[in-house]
């Protein structure tokens, strides 16, 4: 049977520079499992997403993270691209958001360069992880421990390297959100 989401919120963080296929497909995996999903990031408006080094399409905000809660959602999604963690991590609301829900137990699923944004919450130490490869050293750096597997789930973190790790991060997140 497979997992159920329905009465669930979802936040997914993201900024401009946003790996487009990293929240698309999440987004999409949690809403079919019938999750709602809210967009939270930096500014009103929309956000740019990029396919690799390309502009792609944009995406509209639902809210700031000056004004979201975490304690209104029950899990949270940070897709990867490069710029968008960079972004995430030098802002203080953010990187409070993220914080909150760590410190709720709520889980979290982060692909590809979003762990940046997890390091400047000081959240990483102790954990099993895996990412963008050139993340190790600022993740080992952080008391993380950094392998290399298309997807790992420690205890309320999930974490997958590159959107060809999307479709087993997907079904992963989509399982422990729901057993949330």
């Amino acid at each position: 049977m497979a997992a159920t989401l329905q009465g669930k919120r979802i936040a997914f963080l993201a900024a401009d520079g946003v790996e487009e296929v990293e929240y698309v497909q999440p987004r999409e995996a949690v809403e079919n499992a019938g999750a709602t999903v809210e967009l939270v990031s930096l500014k009103p408006g929309s956000i740019q997403s990029f396919n690799h080094l390309e502009q792609s399409k944009t995406y509209d905000v639902d809210v700031t993270a000056d004004q979201a809660d975490a304690a209104g959602y029950d899990a949270l999604v940070l897709p990867g691209g490069v710029a968008n963690p960079d972004f995430l991590r030098s802002d203080p609301d953010a990187v409070r958001f993220v914080k909150a829900f760590f410190e709720a137990g709520k889980p979290v699923g982060v692909i590809c360069h979003g762990p940046w944004t997890l390091i400047e919450a000081d959240v990483v130490r102790g954990r099993k992880i895996t990412s963008w490869p050139s993340l190790r050293t600022d993740l080992t750096n952080a008391g993380a421990t950094w392998v290399d597997e298309e997807c790992v789930a420690d205890g309320n973190l999930v974490s997958s390297r590159n959107p060809d790790d999307l479709p087993a991060f997907c079904t992963q997140i989509t399982k422990s959100f729901a057993a949330s």
